[in-house]
């Protein structure tokens, strides 16, 4: 493989990381405050 190719290939994989960790970092937070709420809503 050429140098160019794995950098590109790098680059897409660091690209879809983000956008995994993005979307974990919402998920947990939405998970967070659904919690909180219930919380609230039974006291």
């Amino acid at each position: 493989m050429a140098k160019e190719e794995i950098k590109k290939i790098l680059e897409n994989s660091k690209k879809e990381l983000d956008k995994d960790y993005d979307n974990s970092v919402k998920s947990i937070k939405d998970d967070l405050s659904s919690f909180k709420k219930k919380t609230l809503d039974r006291i």
